[in-house]
């Protein structure tokens, strides 16, 4: 039987660290950048085919991968704790350069610049958060913040804590968003109570929802644009 060659004896430029070190980051797959964070195998495959074993399992999809948890991970052999965990906090750098990216854009004037905002934080959740984006007279964001995490219902939204922080930020009108993890856009009856409870209270002090954005994956809901307010 033939010894299966360690990635210590590949050629140098098949090599996913010496590959980076000589031709970037760009030239490796995303196979190669995870055997990066890994270091090594199992005694039957490479760091490298490990990696592509893992992909193959969210059938390449790295935003799919970006949803799962330790234990998902820890189903491979030769991922441990410590490459997990490698594995997950590149993958949150990744989702984080994001948000920072979308926070650039600080003007809202559809329906369409709020979901682009959002998506960042929240297309890849495995999990529903709750998110309220502040705005001045000329919805430009003066701030963003999270009123909840694991679901929409009226028990679990603080709709006073929202109107306290609006009105401390100053702000004229906000858009409230959350996400759908399982892909489904429309919205609930439990996302249109919620609407419609924190635009009565903010009307009382004179600051205007003026939109609800669903993120399903790569596509959003409006309630403004499916006059749902």
């Amino acid at each position: 039987m033939y010894k299966k060659p360690s990635i210590k004896e590949w050629a140098v430029e098949d090599r996913p660290r010496e590959k980076l070190l000589v031709q970037g980051t760009r030239s490796l797959s995303e196979a190669e950048l995870i055997a990066i964070l890994i270091g090594s195998g199992n005694s039957k495959e490479s760091a490298v085919e490990l990696a592509r074993r893992i992909l193959s399992a969210v059938n390449n999809d790295l935003a799919a991968l970006s949803k799962k948890d330790a234990a998902f991970l820890l189903k491979f052999n030769g991922i441990g704790e410590a490459k997990a965990v490698n594995i997950m906090a590149a993958l949150e750098l990744g989702r984080r350069r994001k948000e920072q990216a979308a926070s650039v854009k600080t003007t809202i004037l559809n329906s369409r610049d709020a979901a682009n905002y959002f998506r960042p934080l929240l297309e890849d959740l495995p999990h529903e958060e709750f998110w309220v984006l502040l705005l001045n007279r000329s919805n430009t964001v003066i701030d963003k913040f999270m009123v909840s995490q694991g679901g929409v219902t009226g028990t679990v939204i603080d709709v006073r804590l929202i109107l306290k922080t609006a009105l401390e930020k100053l702000a004229c009108s906000l858009i409230l968003c959350h996400n759908h993890p399982s892909g489904n856009i429309l919205a609930s009856e439990a996302d249109k109570k919620v609407t419609q409870k924190i635009k009565e209270a903010a009307q009382l002090m004179e600051i205007a929802v003026i939109d609800h954005v669903i993120i399903a994956h790569d596509q959003y809901l409006s309630f403004a644009d499916e006059a749902l307010l």
